[in-house]
């Protein structure tokens, strides 16, 4: 169960908080309700366990990026639709702007992400930024993968990049790294201040997503 302390409510812009205020659990109950599946079916289509996808849904465990991505992936939608309960523009010469502070917030026990420009649907990436609470390993249950490429820019105070194949890399303020989303990852923030990094996630099409 992920106990992260909310940041107090008057550091987060009220846009943020409006949009945080719509839950995951119930746009993921809806729409898996929506397309006729039972937790056994989706957890089959996402390769997820049953019991993970049943405590998303009551709340009782906030998803992280990866587990966003396979749930989409399972129901057959964007990870927009899913993030945000819309459907965001898919036509040619596309365009979002998102202002500070009123991307979609979602806090996760290692990180909280903060979505940008959701309202355009089957992006080929996605950008978000993030806060990494993370402070070692052990935060995690295991190196996160998923298909697609990721890229990360410092903003603010340092963070340990850990790849499965690779020593890990301290990038501080100005920094950048990109790394194969199918190697085992994480970021882990090393002192004790805050962290934040611009993180572009990319998706893989084809054999490499199967």
């Amino acid at each position: 169960m992920d106990d992260t302390k909310p940041l107090p409510t008057a550091m987060i812009p009220p846009a943020a908080r409006r949009k945080a205020a719509h839950s995951i659990a119930a746009r993921l109950r809806a729409l898996r309700k929506e397309a006729g599946l039972t937790l056994s079916d989706l957890a089959m289509r996402s390769g997820l366990a049953a019991s993970t996808l049943s405590k998303i849904e009551n709340e009782q465990m906030s998803p992280t990026y990866d587990t966003i991505l396979s749930l989409a992936e399972g129901l057959g939608v964007d990870i927009t639709h899913l993030v945000t309960g819309t459907q965001g523009k898919s036509v040619n010469g596309r365009k979002a702007v998102t202002r500070k502070g009123e991307g979609i917030v979602h806090r996760t026990q290692q990180y909280d992400y903060e979505m940008l420009c959701n309202d355009i649907a089957n992006r080929q990436f996605v950008p978000l930024l993030a806060e990494v609470k993370a402070r070692s390993l052990h935060t995690f249950d295991g190196l996160l993968r998923h298909p697609g490429e990721e890229f990360i820019f410092v903003l603010e105070g340092r963070v340990e990049l850990h790849t499965e194949f690779y020593a890990p890399s301290l990038l501080e303020v100005g920094d950048s790294g990109y790394f194969d989303s199918t190697m085992g990852h994480a970021l882990i923030n090393p002192d004790d201040r805050p962290a934040r990094v611009l993180w572009v996630c990319s998706r893989v099409v084809g054999p490499l997503a199967q």
